[in-house]
């Protein structure tokens, strides 16, 4: 129940910053321009910035689990 109300509240405050922010803004990045709501310019930022972490988490977790399976296995104490 906790959770669900934890969601309300996230996509109220989303609702709110969308229309609170619905004005457009000029993004130019090298030679392209364009006008695009602030709203979207920062979820779009957000959305990137979580791609961009899941991707290097997932490599560094692929590459951890790949050099613990390359580790030879320790051998067994012989005194049992």
């Amino acid at each position: 129940m906790i959770t669900v109300i934890l969601v309300v509240i996230v996509i109220a405050g989303v609702a709110v910053f969308s229309v609170q922010n619905a004005t457009p803004v000029a993004i130019s990045f090298l030679v392209w321009r364009f006008d695009a709501s602030l709203a979207v310019i920062v979820l779009l930022s957000f959305l990137t910035g979580m791609i961009v972490g899941m991707a290097v988490l997932s490599w560094t977790r692929i590459r951890r689990t790949v050099k613990k399976k390359s580790k030879p296995e320790a051998e067994p104490p012989l005194g049992n």
